[in-house]
């Protein structure tokens, strides 16, 4: 049986963080899903064709674990379903993180009683990206170097 499971997220932009916790899950599974949200009522920096265009670019080489890049919209557990995946990966960065995370967390296994949640702590050199704060410093002229990848920097300079 192949444990797979689902990152799930806007990644708008895709951060290092992210990527440390790509990083990290890629040891504990055989199969991650990198899902991409598709919210249209959310104004994102790039579409969703763009994000998981990007995405697959700079994902790290895995020994032993497929990653794949997805899009779905609706509700996670649909989505699991769906894909018969019933890990879910999240990273945490703060308390307040792991506040709503847990939320999530308990709503979903309340929809669908076989998904599992994975929080992942994220690396300390991470902790403090988010996507939110990266287009904030962007867009207020600051330098997001070493915060996303170089791909990343480049088409948001784009």
């Amino acid at each position: 049986m192949i444990r797979r499971a689902i990152y799930p997220g806007s990644f708008d932009p895709m951060t290092n963080g992210h990527l440390d916790i790509i990083t990290r899950g890629s040891h504990l599974f055989d199969e991650i899903i990198i899902a991409v949200l598709n919210n249209p009522a959310k104004v994102s920096m790039f579409t969703v064709e763009e994000r998981k265009a990007m995405i697959a670019e700079i994902l790290p080489e895995t020994e032993n674990c497929k990653l794949i890049v997805e899009d779905f919209s609706g509700l996670l557990v649909d989505y699991a379903r769906e894909r018969e995946a019933f890990s879910v990966i999240r990273g945490i960065r703060a308390v307040s993180d792991y506040e709503y995370e847990l939320q999530m967390a308990l709503m979903n296994r309340h929809l669908e009683s076989r998904l599992e949640t994975i929080f992942l702590v994220a690396s300390p050199n991470v902790s403090y990206i988010s996507s939110s704060l990266i287009k904030q410093i962007y867009n207020l002229g600051g330098n997001i170097d070493g915060l996303v990848p170089k791909l990343i920097a480049e088409k948001m300079k784009s």
